[in-house]
C-alpha cells in the first residue's frame, strides 16, 4: 500500500491513540510506503521530517504539488521536478503580471516555491486577476474559503502524485489517498481509492459524494485513515493485527526519576559488587530521593554496566527497603563499550563542548549518534514499562535528550518533565549540531522543560523558533529573583510557555540549590573542627585565594592561573602574603581530551612557583586530586576570597558551598564569580568578573582581597540569604509544582496552514 496523505487536518490530526496506532503501523509494516502531500512549502515540512514521533515519508509533495522531494534527504526528485520547473514563469513574473493586488487580496507570508499564494474571499477574485493568471499560462486554485494559489498549468497535488506513481511503476490499485479540504480534491480525481477523514470540508464531501472509491470516514484525522484501510482491505485483517504494536501494560510507579547516576555507588571489593551511599556532595540525589519518603510508589531509572563476568545482571534493586519501601531502582543494562561511546566519548566530545560554547572542540560522529539513540531508546522503553498510567517522568540532562520522543510514542498518557543541568547555548551555537532538529523535536514532546536561569530558557526558545513554527503564549519578568542587566547571563524577561509543532510546552528557570542542613551537620563534627584549627595554624599570616573545580577547559583554570601570575607582577606587595590554593579534580582516565590541558596547567603552576616562591611561602598550592567534601568544607571556612571563574557554566554549586560554609560560620569571605556562570544571575552580592578578560580577572581578584570587612560581611549576608532560602528541597518542590500547573487558557487549537 502506498499511502499519500495530506498533513494538516489529516495525518497530523485525530486522537492521540489513533495517531499512535497509525504511525506504529506504518513504521512496522514492510508493505506500507508513505508520501506526504501538502500545501505547505518545503521549508515548513522540514520540522516534520525531523520529528522523531512521525514516520519518515519516502517522498514529499509540497507547495500544492509544485515541489517534489525525496523524504530522507529532501533533494528534488528528477525528472519530475525539472518538468514542473519548465511550466513556472517565476514569482516575480507572476507578481508583475498581477500588478497592484485587488482590494481584499493579501499575499501569504509563508515559505513557498513555484507558486504564489494569497488570502482572500472568493468574491475578491476579479476578472482582471483571472485573466492575468490565464495569460501567464498558470492555474488558479481556491480552497477553504480563504486560500488562493497561483500554480503552474496542470500542476496540483493529484497530478504530481499520478506522475510519481507512474515513475515508480506502482499499481494504481495499491495507492490510497487521504485528505480533508477542497485542495485535496485533485488526489481523488486520479481514480485512486481514498478517504475524506472526519470533519472534512463540505465542498470536498459534496464533490466526492458519488465516488464509490472514496470513503467518507466518521473518525477524524488518523482515525479516519485507519477506518478506510480496514474498509478497503488494503492489508487484510491478519496484516493489520500482525503488525499492530502490542499495548504496553502500565507499571506501578507514580514518579520516575531518570538520571545518569544510580542512587548508590557500586564498587568492587574482593571480586564482589558492593553498594554504598553516594559520596558526591552535590545533594541532588538525596533531594530527589526525598520525594519517596512518604511511601510514594516510584522508580529511579539509571544505567549500570552489564558485565557477564560479574554474574547475572539485576534489572531491579532497592536502595533502602526500610526507608523507601516502594522505591525501585530500575537499572538499564549497558555494555562497557556503550558507556564509553554514549557517555565518555560522544557526550563529552560532541555535546559537552558545544553546550559550553566551545563549538570548535566538537567532534560529531554518526556512528556515535546511533549508539546515543540506541541507549536513549533503552531508557525510554524501561520507563514505559515501569510507569503507572498518567505517571510523572522527570528526566535529567542532555544525555537523555532523545528519551521524550520515544517515550511519547510508547506512552502518550505520561507527563514528561525535563531538567537541563548544563548550560543551554544560543541558536547560533546550538545549530552547529547535525541532529539539532531531532533533538528539539524530542524535547518538544515534554510537558515541561526546566533550566537554571532565564537566559538558558530564552536560548532554548530561540533555538525552537528557528526549528519549528512557534508562538509564545506566556512570558514573565526575571526580576526580582534574577539579575537582569547586571551580568553576562542576565535577562529582563523570558518565555514560560510556547506552542510549537502542535504542542504546548511550559518552561521555567529553577537554579539547583544545596542541602544546607548537610553542611551544617558536617560543621558540627569534632574532626572537622580540628581540621579547621590545623588549617588556621598552617595558613597563619597568609591570605587564602581558593579555587575548586574539575579538570575541564570550560572551568577557566588555566586562564585564572595566568591572571594570578599577572596579579603578583602588578602588585608586588601581595607577594609573600597571598596564596592561591587550587584544588583541581582530575578527569577519568578514559578522558584523554584533557591531557594536554593538564600538562599546560602543570607548566604554568611550575613557572609561577619558580618565579615568585620564597622561603616559607609558596604562591600556588596546587592539589591535582579529589578532596573529600568534609576537607573542602574546612578549606571554605578558612578562605578569604573564593575565586570561581568558569568560562561558561550551567550554574556552579561550588560557589554556593562556599557561601553556605561562610554563612554558617559567621565568616566574611568574598566571592569573586565569573559572570558567565549561571549562578551569577541569582547570587546578588558576588563580585562578578569576565574570565575572558585577563585584566578584569586581575582587578576583580584585587578588589576582593582589599575589600573592607563591613562590606564583605554585608555582601555575604545577602548571598547567604539567597542560598539558605532557595535550598535543594525548595528547588525540587518548585520544579514539580511547576510541572503540575495547568496549561494557559490560550487558543491553541490546531490551525490549518495555507492550502
Amino acid at each position: 500500500m502506498l499511502l499519500a496523505t495530506d498533513l494538516d487536518g489529516t495525518f497530523l490530526a485525530g486522537s492521540a491513540e489513533d495517531r499512535l496506532r497509525l504511525y506504529q503501523l506504518i513504521n512496522s509494516h514492510p508493505d506500507i510506503h508513505l508520501i506526504y502531500v501538502t500545501g505547505r512549502g518545503r521549508e515548513s515540512v522540514l520540522p516534520l521530517l525531523s520529528d522523531p514521533t512521525l514516520p519518515m515519508p519516502d517522498y514529499v509533495i509540497c507547495d500544492v504539488g509544485a515541489t517534489i522531494v525525496d523524504g530522507p534527504n529532501q533533494q528534488p526528485l528528477q525528472p519530475l521536478q525539472s518538468q514542473i520547473d519548465l511550466t513556472w514563469p517565476g514569482d516575480q513574473a507572476v507578481l508583475e503580471a498581477l500588478g497592484a493586488l485587488d482590494e481584499g487580496v493579501e499575499r501569504q507570508d509563508v515559505p513557498q516555491e513555484r507558486r504564489c499564494s494569497f488570502y482572500c474571499t472568493f468574491d475578491a477574485i476579479s476578472d482582471r486577476f483571472r485573466e492575468a493568471v490565464e495569460a501567464l499560462g498558470c492555474d488558479l486554485l481556491y480552497s477553504a474559503n480563504r486560500y488562493l494559489d497561483v500554480l503552474p498549468r496542470g500542476v496540483n497535488k493529484g497530478s504530481t502524485l499520478k506522475r510519481l506513481v507512474e515513475l515508480l511503476d506502482i499499481d494504481p490499485e495499491d495507492v490510497f489517498v487521504a485528505g480533508d479540504t477542497l485542495n485535496d480534491l485533485s488526489l481523488f480525481e486520479q481514480g485512486f481509492k481514498g478517504v475524506c477523514v472526519g470533519r472534512s470540508e463540505r465542498p470536498l464531501l459534496e464533490a466526492t459524494a458519488n465516488n464509490t472509491r472514496v470513503l467518507h470516514a466518521s473518525r477524524e484525522g488518523c482515525g479516519g485513515v485507519l477506518e478506510a484501510i480496514e474498509h478497503f482491505g488494503f492489508l487484510g485483517v491478519q496484516g493489520m493485527q500482525q503488525h499492530a504494536q502490542p499495548a504496553i501494560e502500565p507499571g506501578r510507579s507514580e514518579l520516575l526519576i531518570v538520571y545518569h547516576r544510580l542512587p548508590y555507588e557500586e564498587v568492587i571489593e574482593k571480586g564482589e559488587i558492593k553498594r554504598r551511599r553516594p559520596s558526591s556532595p552535590n545533594g541532588i540525589i538525596p533531594t530527589l530521593m526525598s520525594f519517596f519518603d512518604d511511601g510514594r510508589t516510584g522508580s529511579w531509572v539509571a544505567w549500570s554496566v552489564n558485565d557477564p563476568k560479574r554474574g547475572p545482571f539485576e534489572e531491579y534493586t532497592q536502595v533502602d527497603g526500610g526507608r523507601y519501601p516502594n522505591l525501585t531502582v530500575s537499572r538499564v543494562p549497558l555494555t562497557k563499550q556503550e558507556v564509553d561511546t554514549f557517555y565518555r566519548s560522544f557526550s563529552k566530545e560532541a555535546f559537552w563542548p558545544l553546550l559550553h560554547t566551545f563549538w570548535e572542540r566538537t567532534r560529531f560522529r554518526e556512528d556515535h549518534w546511533q549508539v546515543f539513540l540506541r541507549v536513549n531508546r533503552s531508557f525510554a522503553e524501561r520507563v514505559a514499562r515501569d510507569a503507572a498510567h498518567g505517571a510523572t517522568v522527570w528526566l535529567h540532562d542532555y544525555n537523555l535528550w532523545m528519551v521524550p520522543a520515544v517515550l511519547r510514542e510508547l506512552r502518550p498518557d505520561l507527563k514528561i518533565a525535563f531538567f537541563h543541568h548544563t548550560y543551554f547555548p544560543s541558536a547560533d551555537v546550538f545549530n552547529v549540531v547535525p541532529w539539532r532538529r531531532q533533538i528539539i523535536a524530542s524535547l518538544l514532546q515534554c510537558d515541561y522543560v526546566g533550566f537554571h536561569i532565564p537566559r538558558q530558557v530564552e536560548n532554548f526558545v530561540d533555538v525552537v523558533r528557528g526549528t519549528v513554527p512557534m508562538r509564545a503564549l506566556e512570558e514573565t519578568s526575571a526580576a526580582p529573583r534574577f539579575l537582569t542587566y547586571g551580568c553576562a547571563v542576565g535577562l529582563d524577561r523570558y518565555t514560560t510557555c510556547i506552542e510549537a509543532g502542535n504542542r504546548v510546552v511550559r518552561m521555567g528557570a529553577h537554579p539547583v540549590g544545596l542541602d544546607v542542613g548537610r553542611i551544617e551537620r558536617i560543621l558540627r563534627r569534632e574532626d572537622i573542627r580540628r581540621r579547621m584549627e590545623e588549617l588556621r595554624r598552617e595558613l597563619e599570616g597568609t591570605r587564602v585565594l581558593l579555587s575548586v573545580e574539575r579538570l575541564d577547559y570550560t572551568k577557566g583554570t588555566l586562564e585564572k592561573l595566568l591572571a594570578f601570575e599577572k596579579l603578583l607582577e602588578a602588585h608586588p606587595e601581595l607577594q609573600g602574603g597571598v596564596s592561591l590554593v587550587t584544588i583541581c579534580v582530575p578527569a577519568a582516565r578514559e578522558m584523554s581530551i584533557y591531557r594536554t590541558l593538564q600538562t599546560q596547567i602543570e607548566q604554568v603552576v611550575g613557572r609561577i612557583n619558580g618565579r615568585f616562591s620564597r622561603v616559607g611561602w609558596m604562591p600556588v598550592q596546587f592539589f591535582f586530586r579529589a578532596v573529600p567534601f568534609e576537607e573542602l568544607i574546612a578549606y571554605y571556612a578558612m578562605t578569604d576570597v573564593m575565586w570561581i571563574t568558569p568560562l561558561r557554566d550551567g550554574l556552579n554549586l561550588v560557589s554556593k558551598e562556599f557561601i553556605t560554609v561562610q554563612g554558617l560560620t559567621d565568616g566574611g569571605g568574598v566571592l569573586v564569580l565569573s559572570e558567565f556562570a549561571g549562578a551569577a544571575a541569582e547570587l546578588k552580592g558576588a563580585i562578578l568578573t569576565n574570565p575572558h578578560d585577563p585584566d578584569d580577572l586581575v582587578q576583580a581578584c584585587y578588589l576582593g582581597l582589599n575589600m573592607g570587612g563591613a562590606e564583605a560581611r554585608a555582601r555575604l549576608r545577602q548571598l547567604f540569604d539567597v542560598v539558605q532560602y532557595y535550598d535543594n528541597q525548595r528547588w525540587a518542590e518548585e520544579f514539580l509544582s511547576a510541572v503540575d500547573m495547568p496549561m494557559p487558557n490560550a487558543d491553541v487549537a490546531e490551525t490549518r496552514q495555507a492550502s
